[in-house]
């Protein structure tokens, strides 16, 4: 038997370049809390993209590492300073949400406990917690041209979390468009679920041992590139 532990898998860093990627010149772009938060830094600033944070700023820039430098009032979804990048406004929380539920947003990059092979996305509540925080995420999953998630393809524990049928609490019901994981990227499809990439190391039939979800592997499924 494969012990899947000693596979290679992309870190948090890696994961959030491949993602940047999927992000195209001209877009609004929402990064949600965890790894989609460092997204920012591997989009070229002379790129005509907008960064959006549902606390009310859009048009940010690269997370800020220089203590000096930081503007307490610049702040992205997860309390971390950002560059003010041209152009870039201030508003409130509402105006936030207005954009946001109005479907301005082109893609949101979530963070997630599980997917199912529909789409749903269940990011707010892990198990064992009496409640969760929702946050933003609902308005965000529902009212987003698309909904990218990034997550690790298992848990601690070793469970998938590329579901048939997620067994926490939905956020948003059929949303999620495309999954990036550690050592795969999964697009949502009509048809169920399709894997695009997967990482060196691996095997499109290894992928498949450690989802829980059936996957489709088409012809011209590639090695993830980052």
């Amino acid at each position: 038997m494969t012990n899947f532990e000693d596979k290679p898998r992309l870190d948090e860093w890696s994961m959030a370049m491949r993602a940047s990627q999927d992000v195209r010149e001209g877009m609004i772009v929402n990064l949600g809390m965890g790894i989609p938060m460092l997204v920012s830094a591997f989009v070229e600033p002379e790129r005509e993209v907008m960064f959006h944070t549902e606390n009310g700023i859009i048009g940010y820039g690269r997370v800020i590492d220089d203590a000096d430098a930081v503007d307490p009032n610049c702040v992205n979804a997860g309390g971390q300073p950002v560059e003010r990048a041209p152009g870039m406004s201030f508003m409130s929380h509402d105006d936030s949400f207005a954009l946001i539920r109005g479907g301005w947003i082109d893609v949101t990059m979530l963070g997630s406990l599980q997917v199912g092979a529909n789409g749903d996305l269940a990011n707010y509540h892990p198990p064992g917690k009496v409640v969760g925080s929702i946050g933003g995420a609902q308005d965000l999953a529902y009212c987003a041209k698309k909904v990218v998630v990034l997550m690790t393809h298992r848990t601690k524990s070793g469970a998938s979390k590329i579901m048939q049928q997620v067994d926490l609490p939905i956020t948003a019901p059929t949303c999620v468009s495309r999954v990036i994981t550690d050592i795969a990227v999964v697009d949502v499809t009509p048809d169920g679920l399709v894997l695009r990439e997967v990482l060196s190391g691996w095997t499109p039939d290894e992928v498949q041992q450690v989802t829980d979800a059936e996957l489709t592997v088409p012809d011209d499924v590639v090695e993830l590139s980052l």
